[in-house]
């Protein structure tokens, strides 16, 4: 057992021994949140900057239903969640024993159907209020190797189908909530032959499940967990060691994602929520979060001593609440939840630019998608304002706004990016944006 940390209980529980396997994607593929290893980057997309519904639009497609996770895609294929049934925008009550969640596969060139499956919810659940009504119950963004899709739908647990939509397992990883009840927002990722899943809300525990069985292979619980809603990242430091990340308040933890065991621990300011994911660079952490005591830090990883607390490099006041930063030639942009666009340096946490965003309208949190960056233009989803076009470089430069204006519905997702080819989700539809119209 690994040792106790000065606010929190750490207890990874090891099931059996791995055997190694590898997991890989095409440089095309988009197969997690946030794209190859959590980047948001695409350098070599040629995206459009402008688009509408007559313009650049290569195919839309009428989901079942909202939902806040992303597409993701893998090959000729387009995996995206949705739920129906209960807590549905705009009404009020409701059944919630008839919450149900989908798991829609598109033909990615077409925008046709493959297939569609459903999964029922899992009892009881927490109610359609708060923060809850703002994303839903289909957040988390699923993942997938090519040959499998992986979702997580909270107390529903995490569940594998095969590429022709045939159910392989389900797992339940707990049914508690947090002091918020906020709701599932962490997405899934895939190591070697695990699927590894943040289930700090339901269960105040990480978990590595077997890809082929859904077997758990390691537990990690700790109380600390409670409000850390980001998707850990994996840190490749040599050919024999990669680091499994995960930001917490107060806290981070570097993990060894095959046995849970923890290699090292920091001790860090941001306290409270903390929903961004980690952004990874090297040996670079970057961490962004907290409420009161809001702001971002970067730590180096010690390559060599597994045991050594990571060297904190900067600490910053900048802060993102719910989206995560996007890392871009040695600069992290985002905009925030009150509508403030910001770019800080990469190297040293100074601010290079805060600006307010006039295209937003007063009220509410405008943005609740995390940026993305190709071919040197960052694209923004806006929740009721559209996609905001940024040029990619330290001085703040609207190039586009774009708007489906037929859709009124919350726009909460981060695109996906494959093939010059943007992917965009709203509560309604899934839209393929592309050069010239189909």
């Amino acid at each position: 057992m690994a040792a106790r940390s000065h606010s929190s209980f750490w207890a990874p529980v090891a099931l059996f021994v791995l055997a190694a396997s590898g997991h890989f994607s095409s440089a095309e593929d988009w197969s997690q949140f946030r794209g190859p290893n959590g980047s948001g980057t695409d350098s070599k997309a040629d995206l459009p900057r402008e688009w509408s519904a007559t313009k650049n639009l290569r195919w839309k497609y009428e989901l079942p239903g909202p939902g806040s996770s992303s597409p993701v895609i893998h090959g000729d294929r387009v995996y995206v969640t949705s739920y129906t049934g209960y807590g549905l925008p705009g009404e009020e009550g409701g059944d919630i024993q008839r919450l149900t969640r989908h798991v829609t596969c598109l033909d990615r060139d077409q925008g046709s159907l493959v297939w569609s499956q459903t999964v029922a919810g899992t009892l009881p659940e927490d109610p359609f209020q708060g923060y809850i009504s703002e994303h839903g119950y289909a957040s988390s963004t699923p993942v997938t190797d090519g040959e499998r899709v992986f979702c997580f739908f909270g107390k529903a647990g995490v569940v594998a189908f095969d590429r022709d939509g045939k159910l392989l397992w389900q797992t339940l990883v707990g049914s508690e909530s947090s002091i918020r009840r906020w709701g599932s927002g962490a997405s899934l990722i895939l190591y070697e032959n695990l699927v590894i899943v943040n289930a700090a809300e339901e269960s105040r525990s990480l978990r590595a499940l077997d890809q082929s069985t859904g077997s758990e292979v390691w537990k990690v619980e700790s109380e600390a967990l409670e409000l850390a809603y980001g998707t850990p990242g994996l840190v490749k430091l040599s050919e024999s060691r990669t680091d499994l990340v995960m930001a917490l308040p107060g806290e981070a933890w570097g993990i060894d994602p095959r046995t849970g065991e923890k290699r090292w621990h920091l001790d860090h300011d941001l306290t409270g929520t903390i929903c961004p994911s980690v952004i990874t660079n090297g040996q670079t952490i970057y961490i962004f979060g907290g409420f009161r005591s809001a702001g971002s830090l970067a730590i180096k990883i010690d390559p060599v001593d597994e045991a050594a607390t990571p060297e904190i490099l900067w600490t910053s006041r900048s802060s993102s609440y719910v989206a995560t930063p996007v890392l871009f030639e040695d600069h992290l942009y985002w905009i925030d939840d009150r509508g403030q666009a910001f770019c800080i340096n990469a190297t040293t946490g100074d601010q290079i630019y805060r600006e307010r965003v006039a295209e937003f309208e007063a009220g509410g949190r405008p943005v609740y998608a995390s940026p993305v960056v190709a071919a040197g233009r960052i694209y923004v989803q806006c929740r009721w304002a559209g996609m905001l076009v940024l040029d990619a470089r330290p001085e703040y430069e609207l190039l586009a706004r774009n708007q489906f204006n037929d859709d009124e519905s919350d726009f909460n997702a981060t695109p996906a990016i494959v093939n010059a080819q943007l992917f965009v989700r709203s509560n309604r539809s899934l839209y393929c944006i592309g050069k010239g119209q189909k």
